[in-house]
């Protein structure tokens, strides 16, 4: 299926043909995005509910010191924004990194969808909860992972959910993040990142260049990383897409 959003949600609920249409209907027109271009900003009200249908976007947060903190990596098939409706005011922006085809659900709209298609609720349901497992992996990262630790988990999670949604080739995954973005989403220096980089490819577990990752030992990278995938429930995506 070329939706990736409707493939992403057939792996957490069973979808009947009817949410599946109305899914369709909903992004049926997305809107083009130029690489670094914001969906939303810190200080906007809450807009609509956002679908990266192709493309890799991103939230961030800039500091009083100018500096950034990238808080989540969004690839096609992501949702961002089910709830932020009940809040004033955005907490923090979200960027398209390259173009990107982003459609956009009105609140309301979502909402009737959710009303109307038990299906769409919870497989809606279940993504937020594996978003925000992973942002507690992510904290759990910058809290307690060492650089190298850090780096490796990280890969091995955009390299699994990429997998999940049919965007890897093998062992490898086309990864359009800068060094310095990446860096920002792991609380580094760019020159820090690099070197760390360099003694993962060293190790034989994985080389990330030209924007492309190669993981050449999962096994070893996995291990380094101290990796666990259960934060994203893969076992519950197979067993929907089974049925």
């Amino acid at each position: 299926m070329s939706n990736r959003f409707i493939q992403k949600l057939r792996g957490f609920a069973a979808l009947d043909a009817a949410e599946i249409e109305a899914l369709l209907a909903a992004t049926s027109t997305p809107r083009t995005l130029a690489a670094r271009q914001d969906l939303i900003r810190e200080g906007d009200r809450p807009g609509p509910v956002f679908v990266v249908l192709e493309g890799w976007a991103c939230r961030y947060k800039i500091l009083p010191s100018g500096t950034r903190q990238v808080l989540a990596f969004l690839m096609p098939g992501d949702a961002c924004d089910l709830h932020t409706g009940l809040i004033a005011e955005m907490d923090h922006s979200i960027q398209a990194i390259v173009p990107a085809q982003v459609a956009t659900i009105s609140r309301g709209d979502m909402d009737a969808l959710m009303a109307r298609h038990r299906g769409i609720a919870n497989a809606m349901y279940v993504s937020q909860l594996i978003d925000e497992g992973t942002m507690r992996a992510w904290i759990t990262s910058m809290g307690r992972r060492t650089s190298i630790e850090r780096v490796a988990h990280l890969m091995c999670e955009l390299y699994l959910r990429a997998r999940n949604i049919g965007l890897t080739q093998a062992s490898q995954l086309e990864l359009p993040l800068s060094q310095a973005l990446l860096a920002d989403s792991l609380g580094m220096t760019p020159v820090h990142l690099n070197r760390v980089l360099k003694t993962l490819r060293s190790a034989g577990a994985m080389t990330l260049k030209r924007g492309s990752l190669l993981i050449t030992d999962p096994a070893k990278l996995v291990h380094i990383a101290g990796f666990d995938e259960n934060y994203l429930h893969r076992r519950l995506r197979s067993t929907n897409a089974d049925s």
